[in-house]
């Protein structure tokens, strides 16, 4: 059994910007992050991930692909980040109790959000998303 419950991220990039929230309590130094939470018995972590998007965010998103895991440098728990497209919603702080604010940041301003860096697979994916999200396709 798990010491530490697994932990899925949603990574939501969209028209040149990523989707992160700032926890209405914040686990240690990590203020701002991807949409995320505990994956559930029977789930799957792109599921959580989906599910995490909607119920903190309020945004309901498409898994896509599973980025790559770690143990967090700043929370020691592990996380599985997947990648999602945005289908529809209005990003907001769905869950106040969790969640005290949303932002759609640019690149050039994620090391103001994040200033331990972000992890490299997920950063790889998105300078990707940043050079194609201008495609009709995305998103949609």
């Amino acid at each position: 059994m798990r010491s530490t419950p697994l932990i899925a991220g949603a990574v939501i990039a969209h028209a040149g910007r990523v989707l992160l929230i700032r926890r209405a309590t914040p686990a240690g130094a990590l203020l701002w992050s991807c949409p995320s939470g505990k994956v559930d018995p029977g789930e799957t972590a792109s599921q959580a991930a989906a599910r995490e998007a909607h119920e903190e965010a309020g945004v309901t998103v498409a898994p896509l692909v599973v980025l790559g895991s770690r143990v967090h440098p700043v929370t020691g728990w592990p996380v599985v980040y997947v990648a999602c497209r945005l289908l529809s919603g209005t990003a907001r702080a769905a869950s106040p109790r969790e969640v005290a604010e949303v932002a759609w940041v640019p690149s050039a301003r994620l090391r103001e959000y994040v200033p331990g860096g972000v992890y490299a697979p997920v950063r790889a994916w998105l300078g990707a998303r940043w050079l194609t999200d201008e495609s009709p396709r995305f998103g949609r």
